[in-house]
């Protein structure tokens, strides 16, 4: 999942490069995007396709959300409203009824964000304190080459 932190990050170019390497070594790894992730429809696309991520990897919410539950490992790139569980779990929340990337059924999520700051609704993530929930903070970039280089690391055996 990514949101509007991985374009400012200019994140998607490590991302390329690590999803590249898990495929290679047999993972199945693909990307959910949101109809209104990032500042325009169509943008996270356009900067994953400019990275060179396979376009039959870049799926649109109702494509990926039921396979979630099914799902080891979810990485989250500053996406915040996008995947908050409040839209449907708090019939009070501003943001209910909205739709949603339902990441939180996932075995594990990590969530990279710059803060704990809230997103763009100004609503918090309950997602963020949930128990399969490890949240990574710092710049996108930085975080991105790192978790390449380990990547790197850990299938050259290092």
């Amino acid at each position: 999942m990514a949101g509007y932190g991985l374009c400012v990050a200019k994140a998607q170019y490590p991302i390329a490069e690590m999803i590249d390497l898990l495929r290679k070594k047999g993972k199945n790894v693909r990307f959910g995007i949101h109809p209104v992730a990032g500042r325009m429809p169509g943008q996270l696309n356009v900067l994953l396709a400019e990275a060179g991520v396979p376009y039959d990897l870049v799926l649109e919410m109702d494509e990926i959300n039921e396979d979630f539950p099914d799902t080891d490992l979810t990485l989250v790139i500053g996406a915040n409203d996008t995947v908050n569980s409040a839209a449907e779990d708090d019939p009070n929340s501003i943001i209910a009824g909205m739709p949603v990337l339902r990441v939180w059924n996932s075995a594990n999520v990590i969530v990279m964000k710059r803060s704990l700051g809230v997103g763009y609704a100004a609503v918090d993530n309950p997602i963020f304190y949930k128990e399969n929930t490890n949240m990574l903070l710092g710049d996108a970039k930085k975080t991105c080459d790192a978790l390449l280089s380990k990547c790197q690391d850990h299938y050259s055996g290092h």
